[in-house]
């Protein structure tokens, strides 16, 4: 048995339901256990007991946000030489463009020597206002499908034994 480990945070919902849509899909593969954690409550622990991994954040001024930006502090030297080659793949809810927060996400990621499995997926809620920004998100369906889809592939060849 395979284990994917989704590592998120979630502040107006946007991220959140992305999640549930990776995490639905991913669950759905025989041979994969999928684990969901709020980057507030991962340990290196859980990064070492996972076989891949999907990051998912939003995007906070430009960049990943504070709290998982936090997760990858405390992660990360603990970690270092010790999960190299394991498959990853990035899920950025944005307001904007997403780029910056993805860059930053994946530096972070090869720095541990992860194998990004899976290009990047950044959803645009466009929100460009203090309300717009501060309000609850949905996520479209379409979009939903797209993070399934994510998981889908990552569980897929975590059981197959591709990544």
């Amino acid at each position: 048995m395979k284990n994917l480990l989704i590592v998120y945070y979630s502040y107006t919902g946007g991220t959140a339901q992305m999640v549930e849509a990776a995490a639905e899909a991913a669950q759905q593969e025989d041979g994969t256990e999928v684990r969901v954690v709020h980057a507030e409550d991962c340990r290196p622990d859980d990064m070492l007991s996972a076989d891949g991994y999907i990051f998912a954040t939003p995007e906070n001024l430009a960049a990943i946000a504070g709290v998982m930006k936090a997760f990858f502090d405390r992660c990360y030297y603990p970690l270092l030489g010790r999960i190299e080659g394991r498959p990853y793949a990035a899920m950025i809810c944005a307001g904007s463009d997403g780029e910056n927060a993805k860059v930053q996400l994946e530096r972070i990621a090869t720095g541990w020597r992860l194998r990004k499995v899976i290009d990047s997926l950044i959803i645009c809620t466009h929100a460009q206002t203090q309300e717009q920004i501060l309000a609850p998100k949905t996520i479209g369906e379409s979009d939903r499908q797209r993070c399934a889809e994510t998981g889908a592939t990552l569980s897929a060849g975590l059981a197959m034994g591709v990544f």
